[in-house]
């Protein structure tokens, strides 16, 4: 499954999912544990980026590695390692809570992305 997200900050400088679909709470699309630091990286001094995600591989992807399943007691989703990042060596850690599970409808083992216009 392949699905192109856009992210981007609010005035308070958060960075949130934007996923018209979901009918929850705007709280639960927020990226924080880490994933707002990769998305810093990705998006350098802008304040919105677009990401093809995909559990199989793609072309030019970076790869999140699922280390843990949480329980939803502890806020759902996943634990990720993303061991590089545009070659680089960074072993960075970051939680995707349970909305990734709504998009991907499981928690992936490998989650594939990269950077598209």
């Amino acid at each position: 499954m392949e699905r192109a997200i856009r992210f981007y900050k609010n005035a308070k400088h958060e960075w949130y999912a934007d996923i018209p679909e979901w009918g929850g709470d705007i709280a639960d699309l927020q990226m924080v544990e880490g994933a707002d630091e990769l998305l810093n990286w990705i998006a350098i001094a802008g304040d919105e980026c677009k990401l093809l995600m995909a559990d199989a591989p793609i072309k030019n992807a970076e790869i999140l590695d699922l280390v843990y399943a949480r329980e939803e007691n502890l806020g759902g989703g996943g634990d990720y390692l993303l061991e590089k990042f545009r070659g680089e060596f960074k072993n960075h850690k970051l939680w995707l809570c349970h909305v990734t599970e709504f998009v991907f409808k499981q928690l992936p083992e490998r989650i594939y992305f990269r950077e598209i216009g």
